[in-house]
């Protein structure tokens, strides 16, 4: 049912006669500047061949969505598995990897967090406030962002002020008793830039552990709601010290509260309180032909989990790293980058009652990188090379080359790298630590092109695969953390499609096919091997604008489904659409509709997701 319903919604979009005006959407290729993909701004054009998505700040609006994890799920090579509802653990999978293969940053700052058991980042606390764009780099960037990049980075960036001054201010609410305000603003006076966003979030919720499987609930009984709250800050100055130097400084803080519920059991009583902090400080420097870059780097991350009001466990997790790059423009068609880097990353674990414990461990790293970036005619190829010494295990060396070639409207890619994953401090010195794991290692390829067909119509596909050795995962047999004999295998293709048939009229698709498998040749857990996402959005008039999104998404396996030790996720299709109207030049309405066919689905076994639920709210800006 679910395919029938999403074949003949894709079919009505494709015969629409400009039901959407054009507006944009996921960029796939093009000029757009990004900064991931190389550590220096570049378009998109210009990072050889690196698989490269933006999600612009008008992709973020047309969506109507709250959180980073919401806005990225039907982004190509990406899947997302959420433990509930708001506030609830969210792990995401790029190119099949494991959630702990993804470096999450936060304006450049590495936000994966150092007291998580695997150092896999949490995209739960992470609202869509004063966020410019999300950069994604698919593939292994080890060689220029360390441990954790081995399967991809994704970049948050937070908006920068400009020369035009503005504030806004805004209300929302709807379903499950959600409400949000929100407030901001940007501008220049003098050399100083600022932008500042404050949000308050508070949600009702539905119960995290889903009530209406069967297999769980077979009585029917109503579970109580598990609610969430969430207060973000986020702020990004910039001080032009001289015309050759200037001083930034980007930070972000997050208060957390929600309520979960154990795996299959509705639990009263169980709360986690969250504060998470990021922040940058760097002095740039432009002295032609050299570009320095000094920088201070601070994560914080504290967790508390309490039980009926009391206190059960503490985590802390920190991370400071102190660094250097310098930019030098050897020639006007090659740019040599050369980076020195300290890190140090700690954590803290308190334990309370019984079975009372303290953890208190840290671990430090030296690293140094070089990076190479040149053209010559059609020719563009990025390649660089990474030494990293951890104080644990020693020394890695990693290494990447990403050529394209440009022959009139095509571009042929390619890519490979290698890359790494430090065990975490809880991997190694928990109770179910191992002290004599090593590093994971990674190496990874992928090829494709980009066609423009004409300026009305592109499309591309990129194969990929990645081999992990010695990936850690937890031994049951044992029950301590162990290194995986043997490789760990994930390929598939990544595929997208732009098409402007008529003005007005903009459509956007991708899908993505992936293969799993453990070296027993199992699959791995809540990866899909088939997704689709499709956008449309535009204007219907100069003040209404209108935009939809769908996504399908094919079977999976996880543990317990249906009572078995592993069973088979059944595939769902989504359509979710957005409306904002301009009442005047400084009013907007706007509203959204989520699950517009009321799907009942699952992304992780025995955990519940929302159904059709709407939402309002109205911006002012001034």
């Amino acid at each position: 049912m679910n395919k029938k319903v999403f074949l003949v919604v894709m079919a009505g979009l494709l015969c629409s006669k400009g039901v959407f005006g054009a507006e944009q959407t996921k960029s796939y290729a093009g000029d757009e500047m990004i900064v991931t993909a190389t550590k220096t701004l570049n378009s998109i054009s210009d990072t050889g061949g690196s698989s490269v998505t933006v999600i612009t700040a008008e992709d973020i609006r047309n969506l109507g969505k709250q959180s980073v994890e919401e806005v990225i799920k039907g982004t190509a090579g990406i899947d997302v598995a959420s433990n509930g509802g708001p506030g609830t653990l969210a792990s995401v999978f790029l190119r099949g990897a494991d959630a702990k293969n993804t470096l999450v940053l936060i304006d450049g700052v590495p936000s994966n967090d150092p007291a998580d058991a695997n150092r896999a980042p949490n995209f739960a606390n992470l609202t869509v406030d004063n966020i410019d764009r999300i950069e994604i780099v698919r593939g292994t960037v080890s060689f220029l962002y360390g441990s954790n990049a081995s399967a991809g980075v994704i970049n948050i960036i937070t908006k920068k002020g400009t020369s035009t001054p503005q504030s806004f201010a805004g209300l929302e609410g709807g379903s499950y008793g959600t409400y949000k305000a929100y407030a901001g603003t940007n501008g220049q006076q003098g050399i100083l830039n600022y932008s500042v966003g404050v949000s308050r979030l508070k949600t009702e919720g539905f119960s995290a552990v889903d009530q209406n499987n069967s297999w769980i609930n077979p009585k029917g009984k109503v579970f109580e709601k598990d609610g969430y709250e969430n207060t973000s800050l986020s702020g990004n100055f910039g001080l032009r010290l001289n015309d050759h130097t200037s001083l930034e400084t980007v930070l972000r803080y997050t208060k957390a509260n929600v309520a979960y519920d154990y795996s299959g059991s509705d639990t009263s009583g169980l709360n986690q309180d969250s504060d998470q902090f990021s922040g940058r400080v760097a002095l740039k420097m432009n002295y032609k032909p050299l570009v320095s870059t000094l920088y201070y780097n601070v994560y914080d991350q504290d967790r508390s989990y309490l039980t009926s009001g009391a206190l059960s466990s503490k985590f802390n997790g920190h991370r400071y790293e102190i660094g250097w790059q310098g930019d030098v423009a050897v020639e006007e068609n090659n740019t040599v980058s050369v980076g020195l880097n300290y890190q140090q990353e700690s954590m803290i674990n308190q334990n309370f009652g019984t079975y009372a414990s303290l953890l208190d461990k840290g671990v430090g790293s030296n690293s140094v990188f070089v990076q190479d970036q040149w053209r010559l005619g059609g020719v563009k190829v990025v390649g660089g090379l990474r030494y990293e010494d951890n104080e644990k295990f020693g020394s890695k060396t990693t290494y990447r080359v990403a050529p394209s070639y440009t022959i009139n409207d095509t571009v042929l890619k390619f890519s490979y790298g290698t890359g790494f994953r430090a065990p975490s401090l809880y991997e190694l010195f928990s109770p179910y630590g191992n002290t004599q794991l090593t590093a994971e290692t990674t190496s990874g390829w992928d090829t494709g092109f980009e066609q423009k067909v004409s300026d009305r119509l592109k499309f591309g596909a990129t194969y990929f695969r990645m081999d992990f050795d010695n990936r850690i995962d937890f031994d049951l047999s044992t029950y301590t953390y162990a290194q995986v004999a043997g490789l760990t295998k994930t390929h598939g293709v990544e595929s997208f499609a732009e098409w402007n048939p008529i003005d007005p009229l903009l459509l956007a698709c991708n899908y993505t096919y992936t293969s799993t498998a453990d070296p027993l040749g199992s699959e791995l857990l809540r990866r899909p091997k088939n997704k689709v996402g499709i956008t449309g959005t535009g204007k219907l008039s100069s003040k209404l604008k209108v935009s939809t999104n769908m996504q399908w998404v094919g079977t999976r396996i996880d543990n317990g489904v249906e009572g078995k030790s592993k069973g088979q996720l059944p595939s769902y299709f989504l359509m979710n659409m957005t409306a904002s109207y301009k009442l005047s030049d400084t009013v907007e309405l706007y509203g959204r509709l989520d699950n517009l066919f009321d799907v009942y689905y699952e992304e992780a076994w025995g955990y519940a997701t929302p159904g059709r639920s709407s939402y309002a709210g109205i911006k002012v800006t001034f």
